[in-house]
């Protein structure tokens, strides 16, 4: 590779996130196509590299761009359509039914409105699991995004595909039309135990296998759904799952609020993935997940927003500082989840959810060009004696300028690059009052 070969430095104070967490102080990183070239000295590699493009604000953090490792983009559409009710009321009498009249164009718009969110405050990489997942891909190759995406599947009808069968077809042209793509990889998603039948569970969890891919599901949400489960099966979500031989490294497994010791053990021995969303399950009082005991078992958490129906947003820096202060609340213990481990969760920590680790989550050589840079000349981030700690605590998705995902800028100034915001957000206005029937 020659000099030629970069495209782009990024300057300011580069935090790498990488197994030391280092920090270069006016720092830079050299971008050649969608790889990270070279870290270093911002004077010497602008004067190595010459008159290439350089993206940079006057007191700014570079750092790895966060991953969202549990969301669903679209349902940014119904953001605040019901609010302050149990999971199961908020699910079955108010979203199922409007869900149920969702189109392939209402899902593009909803992922798209939902990907300019994400992207204006720092996240590069998210994991959604949602209807008409084709479209939601769409959006995320709109927006220059990178995603893992699948269809939901579950035992009744989906305005999607239809009859399940026809939902088995319709994931397998997904994997075919992505294979190989350089920002979108599917995945294979039962919704939950209390969805789905366990040959539906073993049928997915085959393709899953057959195809190389995350198996995504929603888990141990809350207490109700362990007693439904144990009232169906005689087991819990996990142990209902562990019994149907579905357990292992490729299970991406959300929520994980309602686990005992003995089931922490087990997806820790299994080598099972979690989502936490934080958020999301304090507001529907889902519970707190254990997340303090599952990084003790050395399982492998990362931060998701869930859909912003139930958070209501999917700004990762708001989910890091909830997600760090509900630890040390429920545990009344002020030294759980510190910040640094709660940055890494959101960084390499959704990287190694995703089994992606070896290209995304830290800036190193040889990794893929996925990073974000921050305006630290703000009133709330001054003075700074500790970079992670004004990360979790202080710092807001609108501290982010400037975006990069794949070596391409998505955002610079705060202007997005990639997508019409203003067609957008008409759009979304427009199509959310027909789906709704109210003013928006």
């Amino acid at each position: 590779m020659t000099k030629k070969d970069v495209t782009l430095l990024v300057c300011g104070t580069v935090l790498t996130m990488d197994a030391r967490q280092t920090i270069i102080k006016n720092g830079a990183v050299a971008v050649a196509g969608d790889t990270i070239r070279e870290l270093g000295d911002k004077k010497e590699l602008r004067a190595k590299y010459g008159a290439v493009p350089v993206l940079e604000t006057g007191r700014g953090l570079v750092m790895p761009g966060l991953v969202n490792v549990h969301t669903h983009a679209s349902m940014a559409l119904l953001r605040g359509l019901a609010d302050d009710l149990p999971l199961m009321t908020w699910l079955q009498e108010h979203i199922f039914p409007v869900e149920a009249k969702l189109s392939s164009e209402l899902v593009y718009q909803g992922a798209l409105l939902s990907a300019m969110e994400m992207i204006k405050s720092g996240t590069t990489s998210f994991c959604d699991m949602y209807l008409f997942a084709k479209d939601v891909a769409r959006a995320a190759e709109q927006s220059g995004m990178r995603a893992w995406i699948g269809e939901v599947l579950y035992d009744f009808p989906s305005p999607c595909y239809g009859a399940l069968e026809h939902g088995f077809v319709y994931v397998d042209e997904m994997f075919d039309q992505y294979e190989d793509h350089p920002l979108v990889s599917v995945t294979v998603d039962p919704h939950a135990v209390y969805t789905c039948s366990p040959d539906l569970l073993v049928r997915l969890k085959e393709k899953a296998v057959e195809r190389g891919s995350r198996y995504v599901i929603h888990l141990a949400e809350t207490r109700g759904e362990v007693e439904g489960a144990m009232a169906q099966f005689g087991k819990s979500p996990v142990r209902h799952l562990e019994g149907l031989g579905l357990l292992d490294g490729s299970v991406l497994a959300a929520h994980c609020v309602a686990l005992d010791a003995g089931e922490i053990a087990l997806l820790a021995e299994r080598g099972v993935k979690v989502a936490h969303c934080p958020e999301s399950n304090m507001k529907l009082a889902s519970g707190v997940a254990p997340i303090a005991a599952l990084r003790n078992a050395l399982v492998d958490v990362g931060i998701g927003t869930d859909g912003a129906a139930s958070n209501n947003d999917v700004d990762m820096f708001s989910e890091m500082d909830s997600a760090a202060k509900l630890q040390k609340v429920h545990s009344l213990d002020p030294t759980a989840l510190p910040a640094s481990e709660t940055l890494a969760m959101a960084t390499m920590g959704g990287a190694r959810a995703l089994g992606a680790e070896s290209r995304i989550g830290s800036l190193e050589e040889g990794k893929r060009a996925d990073m974000i840079v921050l305006d630290l000349d703000q009133p709330h981030l001054t003075p700074m004696y500790n970079v992670a700690s004004h990360l979790v605590y202080a710092a807001r998705g609108h501290d982010v300028v400037h975006s990069v995902i794949n070596g391409r800028p998505v955002m610079e100034n705060r202007r997005l690059l990639s997508m019409d915001e203003e067609a957008v957000l008409a759009r979304c206005r427009e199509l959310a009052g027909r789906l709704t029937g109210r003013p928006c």
